[in-house]
């Protein structure tokens, strides 16, 4: 569907501008853009590879089951029908904290393992639980201490401190992360008292 809707978008534009005489600058944006794009890439796959291997130097020192351990109560509050020592957990706190350190990309192969275990636990397979929507939602949601993305997407277009994001960063997505917490505890009582 979101092919049909790009190739029908391109068209349109094309079609546009060759009616308006516009072919010309068209072709130029168009290859505008692709250098861009290359370029974004470069910048996003240096960010990317440098804090993905953080990621793996933290977890071969035994510094990401040292953070797992102390979010635990967290993890605990946040999902009381998990068994408290199944892979869930582990899962679900390697993607908080990678998602906390703005590694979204990093975050992803847990938080999939993390639905992976959670649908093990599902008494009806194929219908979300409780446990499986707040995951969804606070990582939807996610506190992140440094926003490594938007800072790598503002230095590449030349901000004079790309850092400046940081402290609004943090502010927004505690509060959004905050209210995703206070929704899934209303719905889960609410589902408790049906």
């Amino acid at each position: 569907m979101l092919n049909a809707l790009w190739a029908g978008m391109i068209l349109t534009g094309i079609v546009w501008a060759a009616f308006h005489g516009n072919l010309g600058a068209v072709t130029e944006g168009a290859l505008n853009g692709a250098k861009e794009a290359v370029s974004l890439s470069i910048t996003m796959l240096g960010v990317m590879s440098f804090w993905t291997g953080i990621m793996e130097i933290a977890a071969k020192s035994r510094l990401l089951e040292a953070l797992s351990r102390r979010i635990r109560p967290l993890i605990r509050f946040l999902f009381p029908e998990i068994p408290k020592d199944h892979p869930a957990c582990e899962s679900i706190s390697t993607n908080f904290i990678a998602n906390f350190l703005g590694l979204g990309w990093a975050a992803t192969p847990a938080g999939l393992q993390a639905m992976k275990d959670l649908e093990e636990l599902n008494p009806k397979p194929g219908i979300a639980t409780n446990a499986m929507c707040t995951f969804l939602i606070i990582n939807m949601s996610s506190i992140q201490l440094i926003p490594m993305t938007i800072i790598a997407y503002r230095s590449q277009y030349g901000s004079v401190n790309p850092a400046a994001i940081t402290a609004p960063a943090v502010l927004t997505t505690t509060l959004s992360t905050l209210a995703a917490i206070l929704f899934c505890k209303l719905a889960a009582g609410r589902r408790q008292k049906t």
